[in-house]
């Protein structure tokens, strides 16, 4: 009736380690199944080394290398007793286990315990796993080696010094050689990773991305991908780009359309530096500053309207866009000759200065689109502020007679200098009568309207 309860413990056990599902030598929970080699080391009994089966374990990883767990142990012992017969032999203990490290393929370990061993014998009539009430305590400390042979499974080999502390019992050793498998790691999402290598532990993954999802199916983990949603490119860390340039479309000012990064991902289709998209000319090259459009030109003389003095006609660009310069009358106001003298203490134009007068009103009429700037002068004669006032009524002297004239007011300015801008010395009375002048040769300013 024993053999046959221990061998259905040995069998219930052996299934319930075959069924665990996929292990890993991480898992927590080992169960271990084999078989035991028992010695007794006591001179009086003459006792052989006895093979037995099933050897049983179940164990719980703790931390830093510590594993708790239970053994279950089953021999028969041959020419154990006084009378000659055998020895049924049976243990279950406590252990506390150590791991040496982890090698790749082999880890050594240490292990201890406290548990019961029972010495009976064979021809007992007691029943029960163990049928006899001798029952020793037992102490035992041991070492042994587990190596790899899958990643769920692990081949074991270990022996112990067991010390039964009562006269029925004896100190003995023990040596088990088996098999354990792995289980219990947890694993939160249930996608078959375990939760210590799954990097996303709450989703539910694939074991190629380390439990991460592929929420689109282009190869690239969610959790790596800027775009999960939408299949897309490595290069571009999982986001489509529909037009092909490099640049993601959430990126892409213009998805749709092939472009360059500069462009912020659009096309520039008149090359005049402003995307198309916010080009409100896109086929004709324009401005920036005036959103890609071209400036417009009324004329039609490549100046601008916006630059152009005359949009109305046709001019050139070295003249603001205007038709050529009056040159008749800038030789005439760039003449040394074309200056107009004036007395001490006056502003009256003599003779002279009244030719001058009419030469430049007679230019004026030709070029009708011309304008000056008259400038007056003094010599350092009298205070600083009164010769001010006597160039501005020099300048303004001509000005009046050339408007006198019938040239329009807004044509001609005046402007007085004072004594600030002498052509001569104001030491001589030579030169202070030079000085003494409206000059049209460095003080003129043309514009053309």
């Amino acid at each position: 009736m024993n053999k046959v309860l221990h061998g259905i413990l040995a069998v219930g056990f052996a299934l319930t380690a075959f069924s665990s599902y996929g292990q890993n030598a991480e898992y927590p929970w080992s169960l271990g199944v084999g078989a035991n080699i028992v010695s007794i080391q006591d001179d009086a009994v003459d006792a052989k080394a006895s093979f037995g089966i099933p050897a049983l374990s179940i164990s719980r990883y703790i931390i830093g290398g510590f594993s708790l767990g239970v053994q279950y142990a089953n021999n028969s012992i041959s020419e154990g007793a006084s009378n000659g017969g055998d020895l049924d032999y049976y243990s279950l203990d406590g252990i506390v286990k150590y791991n040496l490290g982890e090698g790749k393929n082999v880890t050594p370990y240490l292990f201890a315990g406290y548990g019961y061993s029972n010495f009976s014998e064979g021809n007992s009539s007691s029943e029960g796993t163990f049928p006899s009430k001798e029952v020793s305590k037992t102490v035992l400390g041991g070492a042994g080696i587990a190596f790899k042979i899958s990643d769920q499974l692990q081949g074991n080999v270990s022996t112990s010094y067991r010390s039964a502390s009562e006269s029925y019992a004896y100190n003995h050793l023990q040596h088990i050689v088996g098999v354990n498998y792995n289980f219990g790691a947890g694993d939160a999402d249930g996608d078959g990773v375990s939760d210590k290598k799954d990097v996303c532990p709450d989703v539910p993954g694939l074991k190629e991305f380390q439990g991460c999802p592929d929420t689109d199916g282009d190869g690239i983990p969610d959790n790596k991908d800027a775009c999960p949603e939408e299949a897309g490119k490595a290069e571009l860390n999982g986001c489509p780009d529909a037009d092909g340039d490099g640049i993601a479309d959430g990126d892409d000012a213009c998805p749709n359309a092939a472009g360059s990064a500069a462009m912020n991902g659009c096309p520039d289709s008149d090359g005049d530096g402003v995307a198309d998209n916010v080009d409100e000319c896109p086929n004709e090259a324009g401005e920036a500053t005036n959103n890609g459009c071209p400036w417009p030109d009324a004329d039609g003389d490549g100046v601008a309207d916006k630059d152009d003095l005359c949009p109305n006609e046709t001019g050139d660009a070295a003249n603001n866009g205007c038709p050529e310069a009056p040159k008749a009358l800038l030789n005439f106001i760039g003449d040394e000759n074309s200056k107009i003298f004036f007395k001490a203490d006056s502003s009256s134009i003599n003779e002279a200065g009244s030719a001058l007068v009419n030469q430049l009103v007679a230019l004026l009429n030709q070029y009708p689109n011309a304008s000056v700037t008259i400038g007056g002068h003094a010599s350092s004669d009298g205070s600083s502020a009164y010769n001010q006032k006597l160039s501005e009524k020099r300048a303004n002297a001509v000005r009046d007679a050339v408007i006198a004239a019938g040239i329009a007011a807004g044509r001609v300015d005046a402007k007085g200098f004072g004594e600030d801008q002498p052509v001569d010395t104001n030491n001589t009375r030579a030169g202070r009568a030079k000085n003494r002048r409206v000059d049209f040769a460095r003080r003129v300013d043309i514009a053309i309207n």
